[in-house]
């Protein structure tokens, strides 16, 4: 999973094709149950899994990973290039992609070829009210690409969920001062310690 992609994945897919493939690299691991964590796009991958009729997914934590995507994240979807990205962070990009600045180019040419897309992060309230898993819902409140709102839309519908909302918080807030309160709190519910009660 991670880096690598599977032969028959779709690779200009975010979520539907990936979850699938990353569903099949589990299987094929032989791992049964799996928990997991996914920030923004990974959130999305995980929300395909979990959707799906066979779901591996037992618990999940979610950080800003929204049902679809709002007016203002396909405005910021349009803009991403090299240019913008500069020196210092291509620098780091190319440390972490083998295939250096094609790879690069590729993946900044997906994520503008999401703002046209309307089938792939398009999650509806009868499809998330079948998740099964025990799902933390994590979002900031001042998160410039998602707004709070698909927060409390995926809490409402997705059976097993808690919702965090972190106050004062950008996209993925669970970084720098956020990130002990976060780790903590994403452990304790993976373990399985927040009890059934808090998710009926």
């Amino acid at each position: 999973m991670g880096r690598d992609r599977p032969a028959k994945c779709d690779k200009g897919r975010i979520g539907g094709n990936r979850g699938a493939c990353d569903e099949r690299s589990i299987r094929h691991l032989g791992i049964g149950r799996v928990k997991a964590l996914g920030l923004s796009g990974g959130g999305i991958v995980l929300l395909h899994m979990a959707t799906a009729a066979s779901s591996p997914i037992e618990s999940m934590v979610i950080v800003s990973a929204p049902p679809y995507f709002p007016s203002q994240a396909r405005a910021s979807q349009r803009q991403p290039s090299e240019a913008m990205l500069g020196e210092s962070e291509l620098a780091l990009m190319r440390k972490r992609h083998p295939g250096g600045d094609a790879q690069i180019a590729e993946l900044l040419t997906y994520g503008r070829a999401f703002a046209d897309s309307y089938d792939d992060v398009a999650f509806t309230p009868p499809l998330l009210s079948t998740i099964a898993a025990d799902t933390l819902i994590v979002f900031g409140d001042r998160d410039p690409l998602y707004p709070v709102s698909p927060a409390f839309e995926l809490h409402t519908v997705i059976p097993r969920s808690c919702l965090w909302v972190v106050p004062n918080a950008g996209h993925v807030p669970v970084f720098g001062s956020h990130a002990p309160q976060f780790a903590a709190s994403a452990l304790s519910f993976l373990r399985g310690e927040w009890g059934r009660g808090s998710m009926a």
